[in-house]
């Protein structure tokens, strides 16, 4: 990284961070694992004597030190499969939370000592390809699960990303000179051209301007700026050149504060456990429990020999952890997530995108979110009886000739331009040219002031809110077109949407407190905040969050990451800035605010979906641990480990079946 010191700081800092935690790396070794041990799996299920039992093949099959060479395959599978296990549960005995890895390791740790212990002399039955299929469903199902998720958050690169590596430094001699921005220092000067990405915080000392600040305030339409006026790096200039004196450099910028701000908040973030993890957690004390219960009462109770109650025992530990469990969640997920990629909404952080379904709140950014983010003419609103539509075209032909921001609006309302001769600009003020022999202007307020030109007043009171631009004819004052940031038509759609599902939603944006409150009432939202700079979006979402809400935030900016990294489910709108869509758990390919909507139902209905397929597995356990610990060997009933297999095939079939039937829910 070459942007500036500060990015080549971050940079290691985030490499110490993230040491010997790829995500890609981890993929990959999963993959592997299971492929080698299910190539393994395939002559340890052929030597089985249970297998060869079932087919009537033990005679053909069986050979001279074939249970040696079973134990040497099984062990491979074992060791080398069973070690992402081991490792789990280390950690999550370290930790006091027991989940999956403790059960899977509990389980294949003890048939794999119970089976090696018959190899080498004790009297009972081997359980090596239960070990081996069991290791094998397991690794499937992390990789499955691993690879249906991105990566670790790449937001800090991203922001980085957003300044230039170098800028235009003037020299003494009021030369320009090309300068990385880790040798500049507040008090130089740079030149920023039309159409340039600002490289620092600073002041104009020269030129005027208009800054594109929307993707670091919110702020929807261009800023006017003249001598005097702050700029903020990695911000867009627009068509004036300027000189700008460096103010904040390094970790003291407005970047680099953002950057803290995503890095606390991440940082911060609560991490659940999952669901499979809690159900896991009690059928590792069941097995373990169960097993002891089960050696105990058949060894002294009963009366058994050892070989025989250790059998049993064993048993019941191994079908504790059935294999359908491995794959209800993984196989759900997977499931879940190219349904919603097919629907445009892709998932980064599924314990995020769980708790979707428990959503008391939605958090809108405004600006290219609820709104399309750039000007359009909202309304006309005519002084005279001449024909609002010809009007518009009169304007909109006029304003083709313009590269403002206002004038990009006003133009965009017509889609065919009439003829205009001698158009000129008044800077400040507006345009003005000749159309079918008509001078026509389109011009401000102050315009008009400045002019002594009147008009009705009263019609335009009760939009005072809005920006307004105004249509002279001849000298005679016609109409004015509202202007605004145009609302998106999905957005009432999502917001009516919400509340019929006993949401609140709230509004965040830097923008100007009046365009809000016109935004907030066009949509009817329960709450909205205005002028909210980035540091503050995280504290709003974090005093939502101490009110007990349950809180996603959805924006598409910069100045949306820390909140979009502090909200318990971050939702970015996928056309905007790259940083927003790497601080989410959830990106939202298209710029429709209605995903929110399918997100939640999708969220509810992957729930339900993981719920019925763990009541499936623990079915199998309801059935399968009393007879596996021989609760009917009186009535000659005992689940053999063959026996055992089967039911657990149909656990593990209907598992996989109802997890393809998921869809998004209403």
């Amino acid at each position: 990284m070459d942007h500036s010191h500060q990015a080549h700081e971050m940079e290691q800092g985030r490499g110490k961070k993230h040491d010997g935690h790829d995500h890609h790396q981890m993929i990959a070794d999963y993959k592997s694992r299971f492929l080698i041990c299910l190539v393994l799996t395939i002559p340890i299920v052929i030597l089985s004597p249970h297998i060869q039992h079932i087919f009537g093949l033990h005679d053909i099959l069986m050979f001279p030190g074939d249970t040696y060479l079973l134990f040497v395959l099984s062990s491979a599978v074992y060791f080398y499969g069973g070690y992402p296990f081991f490792k789990g549960i280390y950690q999550e005995l370290k930790s006091l939370t027991p989940g999956m890895m403790t059960l899977v390791a509990v389980a294949i740790t003890t048939a794999y000592l119970y089976s090696s212990a018959v190899v080498f002399g004790l009297e009972g039955e081997l359980f090596f390809w239960e070990l081996a299929t069991l290791i094998d469903i397991m690794l499937l199902g992390h990789w499955l699960e691993m690879r249906s998720v991105l990566g670790a958050s790449r937001a800090l690169e991203e922001l980085v990303k957003l300044l230039p590596s170098t800028a235009h430094h003037i020299m003494p001699d009021g030369e320009t000179m090309e300068m990385p921005l880790e040798h500049l220092k507040p008090g130089d000067l740079v030149l920023v051209k039309p159409g340039e990405k600002v490289p620092v915080d600073g002041k104009i000392i020269k030129g005027q301007t208009s800054i594109d600040e929307s993707m670091l305030t919110g702020e929807s339409e261009p800023v006017y700026k003249d001598w005097g006026g702050k700029v903020i790096g990695g911000s867009i200039n627009g068509d004036g050149t300027i000189q700008v004196e460096i103010e904040k450099t390094g970790k003291d910028s407005f970047l680099s504060q953002v950057i803290s701000l995503v890095e606390e908040a991440q940082s911060t973030k609560s991490r659940t456990q999952n669901l499979a993890d809690r159900f896991a957690m009690w059928l590792t004390i069941i097995a373990l429990s169960g097993g002891f219960i089960t050696l105990i009462t058949w060894l002294l109770f009963i009366g058994q020999n050892l070989a025989f109650s250790l059998e049993r025992a064993v048993t019941v530990m191994v079908t504790t952890c059935p294999h359908a469990l491995g794959l209800a969640i993984p196989l759900v997920i997977a499931v879940s997530t190219a349904l919603s990629a097919s629907n445009g909404l892709l998932i980064r952080n599924r314990t995020a995108f769980e708790k979707a379904r428990n959503l008391d709140a939605v958090v809108f950014d405004k600006t290219g979110t609820l709104t399309q983010g750039k000007f359009g003419v909202s309304k006309v609103i005519p002084f005279q009886d001449n024909d609002s539509d010809e009007i518009l075209k009169y304007a909109a032909s006029l304003e083709s000739y313009s590269e403002h921001p206002i004038a990009r609006g006003v133009a965009a309302a017509a889609r065919n331009y009439l003829s205009v001769e001698e158009f000129k600009a008044l800077p400040g003020k507006g345009v003005e040219g000749y159309i079918n022999g008509h001078k026509v202007e389109v011009v401000s307020p102050g315009y008009l002031q400045e002019m002594g030109l009147s008009f009705d007043q009263e019609k335009l009171a009760p939009h005072m809110k809005k920006t307004a631009v105004f249509v002279v004819l001849d000298g005679r004052v016609e109409a004015a077109l509202l202007m605004s940031d145009l609302i998106r038509p999905e957005s009432r759609q999502a917001i009516s949407a919400l509340k019929e599902m006993g949401i609140k939603t709230i509004m965040i944006t830097g923008d100007r407190r009046e365009v809000a409150e016109w935004v907030a009432e066009e949509l009817s939202l329960d709450q909205y905040f205005a002028e909210v700079l980035p540091g503050e979006k995280a504290e709003k979402i974090r005093k939502i969050q101490e009110e007990g809400l349950v809180v996603a935030m959805t924006g598409d900016g910069i100045n949306d990451a820390p909140a979009l990294a502090q909200a318990d489910v971050g939702i970015a709108i996928g056309a905007g800035t790259d940083v927003a869509i790497e601080t989410a758990d959830i990106i939202l390919v298209r710029n429709n605010p209605l995903d929110t909507v399918y997100i939640i139902r999708l969220a509810r209905s992957t729930y339900r979906k993981m719920v019925e397929n763990l009541a499936w597995g623990a079915g199998y356990n309801i059935l399968a641990i009393p007879l596996a610990a021989g609760v009917l060997y009186a009535y000659g009933i005992l689940l053999t480990p063959a026996m055992g297999a089967v039911l657990m095939s149909v656990s593990t079939i209907i598992v996989a079946v109802n997890s393809r039937f998921l869809r998004i829910g209403k």
